[in-house]
């Protein structure tokens, strides 16, 4: 039987593409290539790793957006990250949570996207 490896993108339809990517470029240095954004598992720091998981259509998690879905993006220093975001006008949603397992922070993109930033714990 074939088995899944891993995500391989993440894909979503945005009013503007172009502005969002320049936004993201910008604010968390995220690089464009021909084909989206794309990293390589070999770049990513200790203890990352993607998850796939299904949300209970009633959860409040992904609040405020009211998207059915939203992004985990892995970085190298969330409190930075959410200040760089922040400053690029995006709305801050709750405080910096710190787990054994890494730290999250949460923001609102252009789009009314709800994005996860995780800090892997070390």
């Amino acid at each position: 039987m074939a088995k899944v490896l891993g995500v391989g993108g993440i894909f979503f339809k945005s009013p503007d593409p172009k502005k969002l990517f320049e936004w993201y470029t910008k604010w968390l240095g995220m690089e464009l290539t021909e084909w989206g954004i794309a990293y390589e598992s070999k770049n990513m720091p200790a203890n990352a790793q993607t998850v796939w998981n299904a949300f209970d259509a009633a959860t409040d998690y992904f609040e405020p957006s009211t998207k059915g879905f939203m992004f985990n993006l892995i970085v190298d220093d969330v409190e930075e990250a959410i200040k760089q975001v922040k400053e690029g006008g995006a709305e801050i949603i709750g405080e910096i949570q710190k787990f054994d397992y890494g730290s999250f922070g949460w923001f609102m993109d252009p789009d009314g996207n709800k994005v996860e930033l995780w800090e892997p714990g070390k």
